[in-house]
């Protein structure tokens, strides 16, 4: 398949730049990595000390995004406008996420719904992908600074157990910040090629990856046969890494200080300063017997012991994770030939020693555990870009597929430079009460909204059960064989009523228009994207809008005169401000009606429980 470089700055294709860079976008550091001289090099700041780009975002009272040192500074200052561990949040709901609320110094807001958090700075709603975009345009600025020219096309690394929402988020962040993502690549596979296995291609290996970040953990078995790597397991954490290591400290100070955690909590600049004690306290750990500092009158102290015994539970659990994922690939650690470190938090010593044990054989931790993923990740860019033959590249999709939804919305389900043959599938639901049939668009393209992409065909999902909007569950299949014919099949399963299409390949694309189309996608992110939540927001503000008017109409008895007037004047604010083009305004008067209404609905549901439970004996 041929490989198209399109220069940003004049739209043209450029036949002369190979040039590929690998990023690792991570929960605390990100950093992005080139190939020089045959070898990756991870890029440093103009300081020339550091590789790692905090990953944390803040926002000035102009609304001025800052990255990286300069924004974790306002940890302290402002922990309100500051955004930090975002990667937590890639893909996830509010639901997925409300046990941890309390943990960001930040808002993050509430609409009642399934879809993808947002993060409220002053009166601005955000998304994990504009955040997201805000780190890497910091990098693409760093790499373009250090080799003078420009730098549109990358390779991203993200967890292996990501799935295709928070993959997809990842595209769509690249996308936003001006690069166009030539791969999402796992960071196991990623850090194995930056110890060189993998690159010759009589290797032969089952490789552990032990992964402990800032924020998430995961355990991944890899074979690598003849240069091709399968993941043949994947476990772990996405709550867990060297972020809770130092709650742990934190409790633990808490505790012995005889404090109020949620008065702590509560306290946002407060609770930041003693979090950054814990973190300093856990890296001093690392290589001393003990840690002694002072905060605002709390005594800060902690021993190595203290500190092994406050995570052994976590790294306990990483174990465990590590047992389930031998037992899910069907090995003993007797099959595993090598295991590689990766994540800051594997400079422990408690965490090295004890998945050594575990393995029973000496660990991979010679190279910088926070660098080790952008290498690999420049490594297979260089691969792309067509320098490393011996390992192998599975044909690919050339331009990403997707269905139409609400809103004239383009949901890809096949993102671009998916390998071929592919199988994926995603769940939706209907829309509206008593929806029979179902109209399934099928397109092709990188633009938001399908009216700029290219419609493939479309057919009719018939005979859905009539059910209440949102009950059905609809899976929608994308097959792609490897001569390019794509089969869409739809299923409702709770009735298993079933339809599908079959599109043959479309070989009317040249190379120039898709190189367009890709170029069109890039230099109209922005635009697209607030075009998107815009439509995103007037769905929710609709869905919420259905809600409360059911709510009102089912719960009048219990509701007093103030509290059903109210409740009309919210709902009525949202009805005016949908009908807007403000999607920050939807977002916050959604927000305002939940916050009001959730008491209400929670004391309707305890009434409805004590009438359902009456004269019964539990």
């Amino acid at each position: 398949m041929a490989k198209l470089s399109i220069n940003l700055k004049t739209g043209n294709l450029d036949k002369t730049s190979d040039l590929i860079v690998g990023i690792d976008l991570g929960t605390t550091n990100s950093l992005v990595a080139y190939m020089r001289d045959g070898h990756p090099v991870a890029v440093k700041g103009k300081d020339g000390k550091s590789t790692l780009v905090p990953s944390i975002i803040y926002f000035d009272e102009n609304q001025q995004v800052v990255v990286g040192d300069s924004a974790k500074a306002k940890l302290l200052t402002d922990p309100r406008h500051t955004i930090y561990s975002v990667k937590r949040l890639m893909g996830k709901s509010y639901r997925d996420v409300q046990d941890f609320e309390g943990y960001f110094g930040y808002k993050i807001i509430d609409e009642d719904t399934e879809s993808l958090v947002k993060i409220r700075v002053k009166d601005r709603f955000f998304t994990p992908i504009e955040l997201s975009a805000e780190i890497l345009k910091e990098l693409k600025r760093r790499i373009e600074a250090e080799l003078e020219a420009t730098v549109s096309r990358a390779v991203i690394t993200v967890p292996a157990y990501f799935n295709d929402a928070q993959r997809q988020a990842t595209r769509d962040a690249g996308k936003l910040a001006g690069l166009d993502v030539l791969r999402i690549f796992n960071e196991p596979t990623a850090a194995s090629l930056a110890y060189g296995i993998g690159i010759d291609k009589n290797d032969q290996q089952t490789v552990a990856v032990y992964d402990l970040g800032g924020g998430t953990f995961d355990i991944s078995i890899l074979r690598i046969d003849n240069g091709v790597f399968e993941v043949l397991a994947t476990n772990g954490d996405t709550f867990l890494g060297g972020d809770d290591f130092d709650r742990a400290i934190m409790d633990y100070w808490i505790q012995k200080n005889q404090l109020d955690a949620a008065t702590i909590i509560a306290d946002k600049a407060r609770s930041q300063a003693l979090r950054l004690q814990a973190e300093a306290a856990k890296k001093h750990l690392s290589q001393h017997e003990q840690y002694e500092g002072v905060l605002d009158g709390i005594r800060c102290q902690l021993s190595v012991s203290q500190f092994n015994e406050l995570i052994g539970p976590l790294i306990e659990k990483t174990l465990q994770a590590c047992k389930n994922v031998l037992r899910d690939a069907k090995l003993t650690t007797a099959d595993i030939d090598h295991v590689i470190m990766v994540g800051g938090s594997t400079r422990v010593p408690l965490v090295r020693d004890s998945v050594s044990q575990f393995f029973d054989k000496e660990v991979f931790n010679k190279l910088n555990p926070d660098e080790v993923v952008a290498l690999g990740a420049a490594i297979q860019a260089d691969v792309l870009a067509g320098n490393q033959k011996d390992v192998l590249l599975l044909d690919v999709t050339p331009l990403s597929l997707g269905i139409e939804t609400v809103g004239g919305l383009m949901d890809v389900i096949l993102p671009r430079n998916s390998k071929v043959p592919a199988r994926v599938g995603r769940q939706y639901t209907t829309s509206v009460d008593g929806q029979r049939n179902l109209k399934i668009a099928v397109y092709q393209g990188e633009r938001d909204l399908i009216e700029h992409n290219r419609k493939l065909g479309e057919f009719i999902l018939r005979g859905i059960p009539p059910m209440p909007a949102g009950l059905p569950k609809i899976e929608i299949y994308f097959i792609l064989n490897a001569d390019g014919i794509l089969k869409v099949k739809a299923t409702e399963l709770r009735s298993n009523v079933e339809q599908e299409i079959e599109i043959k390949s479309q070989y009317g694309i040249s190379e120039e228009e898709m190189a367009q189309m890709l170029l069109d996608s890039i230099q109209n992110a922005q635009n697209d994207m607030q075009v998107r939540a815009l439509l995103e927001a007037r769905n929710e503000a609709a869905h919420i809008l259905h809600s409360a008017e059911k709510f009102l109409q089912q719960n009048r008895e219990i509701l007093s005169e103030t509290e059903a007037r109210t409740t009309r004047e919210l709902t009525e604010a949202l009805r005016t401000a949908a009908a807007g083009e403000d999607k920050d305004l939807i977002n916050k008067a959604i927000e305002t009606l939940n916050t009001y209404t959730a008491p209400l609905a929670h004391r309707a549901m305890d009434i409805t429980i004590a009438e359902a439970m009456q004269g019964k004996k539990v």
